[in-house]
């Protein structure tokens, strides 16, 4: 895909005129203006880095550098796990509270179990009557 006048978007023909203006007016040796090196990060924003830059004629390296400086990074859009470490010297330890529906409830505080042994609680409690 070129860059001729045809195929920019309206916003990049005006930001290509804008840096022809200054490049046909400039002094040998100056820098491009804070005002239009704003322009392009913006345009880079909605175009891309690489676009833009061969649109404005600028260096694709100089453009990425200055989008990186403005845009804050980018936080993901997936969560991140985390593995929190338990503390040191404390075990497995767990609240349990169990409810058989006929009004009787039975809260253990576990520490150092095995699963199975939730499981089998459990069970004695709900089977019991």
């Amino acid at each position: 895909m070129g860059s001729s006048r045809e195929d920019l978007p309206i916003d990049l023909m005006r930001g290509r005129k804008r840096f022809l203006a200054w490049r046909e007016r400039r002094k040998p040796g100056k820098r491009i203006p804070r005002s239009l090196w704003a322009l392009a990060v913006r345009l880079a924003n909605v175009h891309g880095v690489s676009r833009t830059a061969m649109a404005l004629r600028v260096d694709y390296y100089s453009l990425k550098k200055q989008a990186e400086e403005v845009s804050p990074p980018r936080l993901s859009d997936s969560p991140t796990f985390v593995e929190l470490p338990s503390p040191v010297g404390v075990g497995k330890q767990c609240w349990v509270e169990l409810d058989n529906g006929a009004g009787g409830t039975m809260r253990v505080q576990l520490v150092g179990y095995d699963p199975a042994d939730v499981a089998a609680l459990a069970r004695n409690f709900w089977s019991a009557e």
